[in-house]
């Protein structure tokens, strides 16, 4: 059991060490950070101005984080009635009918 743990353990290692040294070259071509040499995953790459770093980086997080004042789901939507009553809308009317249509009394006891 001992050297089975040995030899699952190695596989493991040797698995993940695999992993860290993927194809440079399928990695994502990016501005950022360059650096020399034979191991390099990004050689060629300019530097980014600290400008150019922060209107980027604020650029990227604009997808989750802005403001969508307009509702998509709310594209059928012609005009609003008010509290308690179905807004128009454009396309079929669809009708929605109450969960419950009567009660059930329970018998004394």
């Amino acid at each position: 059991m001992k050297f089975y743990t040995i030899v699952m353990t190695g596989l493991v290692l040797v698995g993940a060490a695999s992993l860290a040294s993927a194809n440079p070259a399928m990695l994502p071509k990016h501005p950022g950070y360059p650096s020399g040499g034979e191991y390099a995953n990004d050689t060629g790459q300019k530097n980014l101005t600290v400008e150019q770093s922060l209107s980027r980086a604020a650029a990227s997080e604009d997808a989750h984080t802005g403001q969508k004042l307009v509702d998509p789901t709310n594209a059928r939507l012609l005009k609003p009635q008010g509290a308690g009553q179905l807004p128009t809308v454009e396309g079929p009317n669809i009708k929605i009918e109450p969960p419950v249509t009567e009660a059930t009394r329970m018998p004394k006891q």
